[in-house]
């Protein structure tokens, strides 16, 4: 099944909205697996709001239950 992210730029940014409806997540689950690792984490864009860049998101949807957040340093 292709979603609406193939036809993106890697590095283009997906707002929430998008993400929810790219990957059937509800909002409070989003930021549950952003905080446990095990979705990408938001990149900001202001200072109330925040988008996912379509490669991370597509990066997760690739292999859901295997997906661990990069460490940062």
């Amino acid at each position: 099944m292709a979603t609406r992210s193939t036809r993106r730029a890697p590095n283009a940014i997906m707002r929430r909205t998008e993400v929810e409806s790219e990957t059937g997540l509800s909002r409070s689950t989003i930021y549950q697996r952003v905080k446990a690792g095990t979705f990408p984490a938001p990149v900001k864009l202001g200072e109330r709001s925040v988008g996912w860049r379509v490669a991370d998101v597509e990066a997760f949807l690739s292999s859901p239950a295997e997906y661990r957040a990069a460490q940062k340093s």
